[in-house]
């Protein structure tokens, strides 16, 4: 969906005010959130070359990775309840992840040789910096109907969760990310929309501030102490030098204090349409780009620089993430970029009988109208999951 194909609905609302306006399916609370959430994300990514020298920034960056990932892949979750491995949503699957991940896989990998002369080598299934997502999306996406067709799915996933911090499961595939973060989709999966609207209570949109706000100044007075390899769901018990006991103590604790800054965060994001509203679609853009950005300015000193201002550092890095984000989800940056990060699927691999393919490509006839509007829906969830860290 483009910004104006977003837009337009207002643009008749504005001329013709008898008319009915076209149901385009988006719920801007989602769109408003997703955007919010990418802009956390390139925020993180920029306040990260600074946390090991000021307390402030590290502060800052624990409370935002405490809970923007969780959401994030919380939406996911969300957008993949349709999901039942139909030919055409498998398809968007592999448009719409799986190839801006191998392709981004070679930008991230050719960067250093460029910049720094390192050696080039492709290792696609150990995903690099932030393309870790990708490759977990993919995954957790394909096991949704698993996940739907046990009891006790979010009790199940948080065992799983668990297990996978008291194992030395390899890197491979991200897997202990994706396994860590498991909980949050399959929660998910579990929700509808209407949960997340009742958080908009008048009771819980004046707690939320105090939540955030708390939260800050404890991670101020911890942050000589914060590990932050607790946040990032890929080091073991071993590797965080702790016992299991300590260990499943502190992660269930971790789930706790997430879903509360998870739900102080959604009942304040804005549930009318803003101005920023249209970028909520476009999140793969941003996501998926700016981390190009981060390690060329940090392979020419940038944030050295940035970091001599001292605490002035976080609001700066803050203002200039949000300015990335937009301007990486602007119509320009969209046109020249829309080949690598949104491809299409070539014609020639279509099956001639594409629409009568059900689960995994098997026959299953004429699509009933709810079937149609299912995969219309997971393929637009596929293009936004970027929704997407």
């Amino acid at each position: 969906m483009t910004l104006s194909t977003t837009l337009r609905p207002l643009r008749r609302r504005r001329t013709t005010r008898t008319a009915p306006l076209p149901q385009s399916g988006r719920d801007p609370f989602f769109d408003n959130a997703k955007f919010l959430l990418v802009v956390l994300v390139v925020i993180g990514h920029n306040w990260a070359v600074l946390v090991r020298d000021m307390d402030t920034v590290k502060a800052a960056y624990t409370v935002v990775y405490l809970f923007h990932m969780p959401a994030f892949v919380l939406l996911c979750g969300l957008f993949s309840r349709g999901f039942a491995g139909t030919a055409p949503q498998i398809r968007a699957l592999l448009t719409r992840v799986l190839a801006p991940y191998l392709l981004f896989t070679v930008a991230y990998k050719a960067l250093p040789t460029l910049l720094h002369d390192a050696p080039f080598s492709l290792m696609p299934t150990e995903p690099t910096y932030l393309l870790w997502f990708l490759v977990a999306l993919f995954l957790w996406r394909i096991t949704a109907p698993l996940w739907r067709a046990v009891r006790f799915p979010v009790a199940l996933a948080v065992l799983v969760s668990l297990a996978a911090g008291l194992t030395g499961v390899g890197y491979q595939l991200a897997l202990p990310r994706v396994l860590m973060f498991l909980p949050w989709f399959v929660l998910g999966l579990r929700l509808r929309p209407e949960h997340f609207h009742r958080l908009r209570t008048r009771a819980v949109r004046c707690t939320a501030p105090l939540v955030l706000a708390a939260a800050l100044g404890l991670a101020y007075l911890n942050a000589p102490h914060i590990n932050a390899n607790w946040l990032y769901m890929r080091a073991n018990h071993v590797e965080l030098q702790t016992g299991p006991w300590e260990y499943l103590a502190m992660r269930l604790g971790l789930f706790v204090v997430s879903a509360a800054l998870i739900a102080a965060f959604f009942a304040l994001v804005p549930a009318r349409r803003t101005a920023f509203t249209a970028l909520g679609a476009l999140t793969m853009f941003p996501f998926l780009v700016h981390g190009l950005l981060v390690q060329t300015g940090q392979a020419y000193g940038m944030y050295d620089l940035v970091g001599l201002l001292g605490a002035g550092a976080l609001p700066l890095l803050a203002v200039f993430g949000v300015a990335v984000t937009v301007a990486l989800s602007s119509a320009p940056v969209r046109r020249v970029l829309r080949p690598v990060v949104e491809p299409r699927f070539p014609r020639w691999l279509t099956p001639t009988d594409a629409d009568s393919c059900g689960p995994l490509g098997s026959p299953m006839g004429r699509q009933t109208p709810a079937e149609k509007r299912l995969v219309t829906t997971d393929q637009a969830s596929a293009r936004d999951a970027s929704s997407q860290s």
